[in-house]
């Protein structure tokens, strides 16, 4: 493509490079100069205009960012008509986003002329908003360039994960501390963290924080639910606390206890007959997005969570403190409280 300032009366049936205003008349930006802008340009008085000239090979904007969309969008994800050198890519239906990074990264490489951006990986998102963006900076790019970028992309790495899990069981244990409201409103927090998964708690139960009681619980959760949520009374301090230990008397397994998220590091997770469970950290009675969130949608998503993907989590893991929790970043909150 070749880009700069030509004669006025050699610009009908080039690009406009910036838009032009005078004398009651426009020519926008990116828009193709026709003889009666020419002639409206030379009545205005300008002898150059700068424009944008394809050059054979040369694939315009739009088509090329739409090849790639489509290169990069896989099940769950739909495309709308590219517009600017713009092609949008949209939730087809609520669920995680999964995201090939390498793909992505190996596309972006090719030339400085091809960019593609898409939300962090496992982002849970609704049906309509927008997952990922295509852009093509010039007003067109090489054709050799766009078909190696093609290349970079042998299979969609944009899918979304559609929630599967949608029947949730809470067990709450209980110490004479715990208000019954702060229960109620733990419930409430939940529901609507599962409203945008189609999910609902289809079993509550109160229990005293013995580990005996967790597990008879969970014994009768299976197959009422496919997920279930234990909020301890007081946080999960060991692997040997009272959830944990009520996960494996019912004859589950603890996979992992504890996570570079915070809030969110006194998560634990584990597991009964295919089930998971998960022990909640404190601050997951909280509206505000925290690491508990992170675990919660994957698992509604049915996606694996292993210690592995768990670890990952540090880098990008501090998130904002919740205001209403005390600061154990500052200072002065006994260890494990609301973490």
């Amino acid at each position: 493509m070749k880009f700069g300032p030509i004669p006025v009366r050699e610009s009908a049936g080039l690009i406009a490079a910036h838009g032009v205003r005078g004398n009651g008349f426009a020519v926008r930006k990116g828009q193709t100069i026709t003889p009666e802008d020419t002639a409206a340009l030379e009545r205005a008085g300008l002898a150059e205009v700068v424009v944008a000239i394809l050059e054979p090979g040369d694939v315009g904007e739009d088509a090329a960012a739409e090849r790639l969309a489509r290169c990069l969008a896989g099940p769950g994800l739909r495309i709308e008509p590219p517009f600017t050198g713009r092609c949008n890519l949209f939730a087809a239906h609520a669920g995680v986003l999964l995201v090939e990074a390498e793909t992505v990264d190996a596309l972006n490489g090719v030339d400085e002329s091809i960019t593609a951006a898409t939300l962090p990986p496992f982002k849970p998102v609704v049906a309509g908003e927008m997952v990922a963006t295509v852009k093509i900076i010039p007003y067109a790019v090489a054709g050799a360039a766009l078909g190696r970028a093609a290349t970079q992309v042998p299979a969609p790495p944009l899918r979304i994960a559609p929630y599967r899990r949608r029947r949730v069981a809470v067990i709450s244990t209980l110490l004479s501390g715990l208000k019954p409201a702060t229960i109620d409103k733990t419930l409430r927090v939940l529901a609507d963290r599962l409203a945008p998964a189609g999910a609902e708690i289809v079993v509550e139960s109160r229990v005293p924080h013995e580990a005996r009681a967790v597990a008879e619980a969970l014994g009768q959760a299976v197959g009422a639910a496919d997920l279930v949520v234990v909020f301890g009374a007081s946080a999960i301090a060991d692997r040997r606390d009272v959830i944990p230990a009520g996960i494996e008397a019912a004859g589950g397994q603890v996979a992992h206890f504890g996570m570079p998220v915070d809030p969110g590091n006194l998560l634990l997770l584990g597991a009964l007959r295919e089930m998971p469970v998960i022990g909640a950290p404190g601050c997951a009675r909280s509206p505000v997005e925290n690491g508990f969130d992170w675990i919660l949608h994957r698992l509604l998503a049915d996606l694996p969570v292993t210690r592995a993907d768990i670890v990952r989590l540090g880098v990008g893991g501090l998130l904002m403190e919740i205001v209403s929790r005390p600061q154990p970043r500052e200072g002065g909150a006994s260890a494990g409280e609301e973490a």
